[in-house]
């Protein structure tokens, strides 16, 4: 199980340089793209209300499109979640600083607020919207039909038959998430792995069927019988919502008093929960989205992260968008296409065997050949 060996790297996507700051502020509702530091979002403002809530700034280096609106709106996480909403607003200030586009957000406190969100961007003239995540599919496709000169993205949702002016940024977080799951079988010394998400919606527990079957892939390769806590491929463990720190905490502590040694929190803020339980009980953990020895304040508990090119699929749509080459194809990332991927393994390079490395890689060659199946 875990074992000492030679440094390597398995699989890098993307140099996601994240801030690891603070825990969110309930009573701020308001945040601004950082243009002259695109590598974090800027601190979050205060207002009184969600109609309050948007910002606009301006790209200081970029010139190429200085009179289009990019705008976003986050989910009820909040765009320094440590996790997707923060990364997708990474994509946005990219967008920014190289293409001199206007910029305008609102943070969603609440499901209840995202069709008023959408609503009030679409009010300030934004030539192009960014929802972030699975639970705003609804509100974003009634507001794409309903506003057919203005383009919507939105991230994690897919729609059969989409409107013209809306694309689908999917991710195959499955197949990193096997990775995840293989490596942590290998490296647990109690034999037994942990993961819980937030809500059991399908983009959160397609990372955990994915971290599932690669630790029974771990298991089918050495005869081990590593055992997995908190998902059995159609119920697990869910704290019911992203922001409670404190439910994530109280999850993953059942976890770890279970015996297990290592955990994978799907669950957005209130995953870093799980993660400080953790380190209080002396395990270790697998981070989702960002790299998240560069975003949160656990590196040090961190054996990897399953990462999603976020910021750069964001980038991307907003630069169609202004250039007028917008489509409603569906952009997926995938293994082959460097949009999903396993993070460096920073500290505990050192301790993951070469052999452990090279069946990772081995297996990531062949999830993309279709020979091993991820979910």
């Amino acid at each position: 199980m875990r074992k000492t060996a030679t440094i390597a790297a398995v699989s890098t996507l993307l140099a996601l340089s994240l801030a690891a700051c603070g825990e969110r502020d309930e009573d701020n509702e308001e945040t601004g793209a950082d243009n002259t530091e695109s590598s974090a979002p800027a601190e979050p403002g205060s207002s009184d209300s969600a109609s309050e809530s948007a910002s606009d700034t301006a790209a200081p280096t970029g010139d190429q499109y200085p009179d289009f609106k990019a705008c976003m709106v986050s989910d009820s996480g909040g765009f320094d979640d440590k996790s997707f909403n923060q990364t997708s607003l990474k994509g946005q200030t990219d967008a920014a600083d190289q293409f001199g586009v206007q910029t305008a957000q609102v943070e969603s406190n609440s499901d209840t607020e995202y069709g008023d969100n959408i609503d009030q961007l679409i009010g300030e003239g934004c030539n192009e919207i960014t929802t972030v995540g699975f639970l705003l599919g609804d509100a974003t496709e009634a507001a794409a039909k309903k506003n057919k000169d203005v383009d919507f993205a939105i991230v994690d949702f897919a729609y059969e038959k989409p409107a013209p002016n809306l694309k689908g940024l999917v991710f195959a977080t499955d197949q990193p998430s096997f990775l995840a799951g293989y490596l942590a079988a290998a490296q647990s010394e109690s034999g037994i792995v942990g993961t819980f998400g937030g809500l059991n919606i399908p983009t959160v527990t397609v990372f955990m069927e994915g971290f599932r079957l690669g630790v029974e892939q771990y298991n089918e390769d050495t005869g081990e019988e590593v055992q997995l806590l908190g998902w059995d491929g159609s119920e697990g463990a869910f704290t019911e919502d992203f922001e409670d720190k404190g439910k994530g905490q109280s999850v993953g502590a059942d976890l770890i008093q279970q015996g297990a040694d290592i955990i994978f929190p799907v669950a957005g803020p209130a995953g870093l929960g799980g993660l400080q339980a953790a380190k209080d009980g002396g395990a270790l953990g697998i981070w989702v989205d960002t790299d998240g020895y560069e975003s949160t304040e656990y590196g040090d508990i961190l054996l990897t992260s399953v990462v999603k090119g976020l910021d750069v699929a964001v980038t991307e749509a907003i630069k169609e968008s202004a250039e007028g080459t917008f489509s409603n194809e569906l952009y997926s990332g995938t293994l082959e296409n460097d949009g999903v991927g396993l993070a460096p393994f920073h500290d505990f390079d050192g301790e993951i065997d070469q052999e452990t490395k090279d069946r990772l890689d081995e297996l990531t060659q062949q999830i993309i050949a279709g020979e091993v199946t991820t979910s």
